[in-house]
């Protein structure tokens, strides 16, 4: 006998024209949901894939009128928005914006009824380093950033469940891909390697968990359909030296030698290792089934 076919949801997505959030809005219309954006004014341009669109001056200083617009009719909110400027988020006040915008959708989001909320937070809400971070792990963030993010974490767990909202959260790893800004390691070494310069790396000695942005947008999408509650780690599970990887990119052109491990000094705050252990629900399987 067959399986029913997965239930179409009916998505607002914000953050839709960001890295991670472009690839969300793809898996999502993959997977066959109904996906609304809720973008900035003008933004429209840079969306992935189509969508309706609701338009906002600022989605961290949302209007009630436009929300009521936005919530219209959906089933799950996918807020994938964030202030995540590069070299200055991780202690910019906008993150207080940022996580006070937030509440202010969520509550926004259960006034109209929506009954699933899936956030984005962040590796760097463990106690860091740690090569195998599970959803128990100690949790101790050291940045402005991962702070608000556990923040509304925390906060929207507690408001949620007293509210029968079924609640996600979603921890990024060390993602890389389509989209990444330049000033990023994978963007730099491909720069690098395509001039013929040398890449000033450190040694390389650091243990990471590595996963391309459209497997982890495919990984969050799959969460609207299984409706898997709690804390939910993005990653692949693989612990890779950061000289393994850059090495690995390196060998797509046999310019190993443009590698120069050590020629940069290691920042302190950098972790000596960030691996997680994936717990993210498998799909339902697809297609016909034998009696």
């Amino acid at each position: 006998m067959s399986r029913p076919t997965t239930l179409r949801k009916r998505v607002l997505l914000t953050g839709a024209t960001g890295f991670v959030g472009r690839q969300i809005h793809r898996a999502l219309m993959a997977d066959g949901h109904e996906v609304r954006a809720l973008l900035r004014t003008g933004s429209a341009g840079r969306l992935a894939a189509p969508a309706a669109i609701v338009e906002i001056d600022d989605v961290f200083a949302p209007i009630a009128q436009t929300l009521a617009a936005a919530f219209e009719g959906i089933d799950t909110l996918v807020h994938a928005a964030w202030s995540v400027e590069p070299g200055q988020y991780l202690e910019s006040e906008e993150n207080l914006a940022c996580l006070s915008g937030s509440l202010a959708l969520a509550r926004a989001a259960v006034s109209a009824g929506v009954g699933h909320i899936v956030g984005l937070g962040t590796c760097f809400e463990y106690a860091l380093p740690a090569d195998r971070l599970t959803i128990a792990s100690p949790l101790a963030p050291t940045t402005l950033y991962a702070t608000t993010k556990l923040a509304l974490f925390a906060t929207l767990e507690r408001y949620l469940a007293a509210r029968n909202v079924r609640f996600s959260w979603a921890r990024l790893f060390y993602l890389h891909g389509e989209s990444e800004h330049p000033s990023r390691l994978v963007p730099y070494l491909r720069r690098c390697l395509a001039s013929g310069e040398r890449a000033k790396l450190s040694s390389g000695t650091q243990l990471r968990d590595f996963l391309d942005v459209a497997e982890a947008g495919r990984m969050i999408a799959s969460i609207v359909e299984t409706e898997q509650a709690g804390a939910i780690n993005i990653c692949s599970g693989r612990a890779v030296t950061l000289r393994a990887f850059a090495e690995a990119i390196a060998d797509e052109t046999g310019r190993r030698d443009l590698l120069d491990f050590g020629a940069a000094p290691a920042r302190a705050t950098d972790p000596a290792a960030v691996v997680g252990v994936p717990n993210l629900l498998p799909r339902a399987p697809s297609g016909p089934q034998g009696d």
